[in-house]
This record gives C-alpha cells, sequence and structure tokens, in this order.
C-alpha cells in the first residue's frame, strides 16, 4: 500500500511522499499530530495538540492548493497515495 507521513519540526507541518518533502507553517502553538481520521485526495482530518489546549483537537489540512503554488501536477502527485500516517520524530 502507497503511504505517505505526516509530522511536524519546529514551526512547521512536513508531508513526505516518496522522494518528497513538503514543508509549510504551523501554528506556532502546535505540539504535534496524533492521529489522521481521513484522508480524502489531498484533504487530511487530523487530530493535534495545541499548548494552548490540554486537549487535542480536530485539524484540518488542504494539501490541494500547496501543491498547486508548489507547481506539482496535483492529481498525478496525489493519485498513488492511499493512506497517511503519523510520523513520530
Amino acid at each position: 500500500m502507497m503511504y505517505a507521513t505526516l509530522s511536524n519540526e519546529s514551526n512547521y507541518t512536513v508531508f513526505k511522499f516518496n522522494k518528497h518533502i513538503i514543508r509549510f507553517r504551523a501554528p506556532h502553538s502546535l505540539e504535534h499530530y496524533s492521529a489522521v481520521k481521513e484522508w480524502d485526495h489531498g484533504y487530511l482530518v487530523v487530530m493535534a495538540k495545541y499548548s494552548h489546549n490540554s486537549q487535542e483537537e480536530e485539524e484540518y489540512i488542504d494539501l490541494v492548493p500547496i501543491l498547486k503554488d508548489l507547481y506539482f501536477d496535483v492529481e498525478d502527485f496525489l493519485k498513488p497515495i492511499k493512506e497517511v500516517r503519523i510520523e513520530y520524530a
């Protein structure tokens, strides 16, 4: 099964698939992502832990505009990804 990974480093969210590593700004209060609840061809629903909240909260990430801004062929890039997993540092 082809899967991608999601993690965070400093103030960045990191999405990895094959040899591509895509970093984009995350809220400064993000501590970590804990679970991927849904993957829908570029749209992620994840659980995230923020420093300002003792409870995890649901977060939404839309990769499509990020990929377009980076001049990816969005359809071609996303097509083989069947799952996204959390990668822990």
